[in-house]
């Protein structure tokens, strides 16, 4: 039997998940997302952050857009400039992109968070999931403050990194001062 090469797509997959995957399953993509949650929001600033190819970055954030996950608004006339913000499809991630986190933090990393959930409702600290632990609340991002964890070390200089040495509320937009 002949091979066949690996696939680009999840053509012919009746699984929920396969579809999922074929928007934000992409290299870059959910780190795209991610740097969205912490606040990030201009393309510059995406750019820095993710040390990614130009292209790949409009790629993603035009796939992102079409399908409903990010909205492209203007926030400067002259020159054009625009943001991209987190839709509810977008938002509605958040489960999915705080499990992953906690996953890797648990298993692929030395133990130590780099990034704390908080629930500001509480202070409790969510881990693996957006029910918190201390209040029993399910807690929507816009209810969550990150803060640098123990295992925080970043030398990185640009602007996103040194805002994310500061606690943070999440989805407001980020700013370095």
């Amino acid at each position: 039997m002949p091979r066949v090469g690996l696939g680009k797509n999840y053509e012919g997959q009746e699984c929920s998940l396969a579809r999922a995957l074929e928007l934000i399953g992409e290299r870059w993509t959910f780190l795209v997302i991610r740097d969205a949650f912490y606040g990030v929001r201009r393309f510059g600033d995406f750019l820095a952050h993710l040390d990614m190819p130009r292209a790949v970055l409009s790629q993603r954030l035009q796939r992102l857009v079409e399908a409903g996950v990010m909205e492209k608004r203007r926030y400067q006339d002259s020159p054009p400039r625009d943001e991209y913000v987190l839709t509810e499809m977008g938002r509605d991630l958040w489960p999915a992109l705080l499990a992953l986190a906690s996953w890797g933090e648990r298993h692929l990393a030395d133990g130590r968070p780099r990034r704390l959930f908080v629930h500001l409702g509480c202070g409790g600290h969510l881990t693996g999931s957006p029910v918190c632990p201390a209040c029993g609340d399910q807690v929507p991002p816009e209810s969550v403050e990150m803060r640098p964890g123990p295992g925080a070390e970043s030398t990185r200089e640009d602007p996103v990194s040194r805002a994310l040495r500061r606690p943070h509320r999440l989805l407001e937009p980020l700013t370095e001062h």
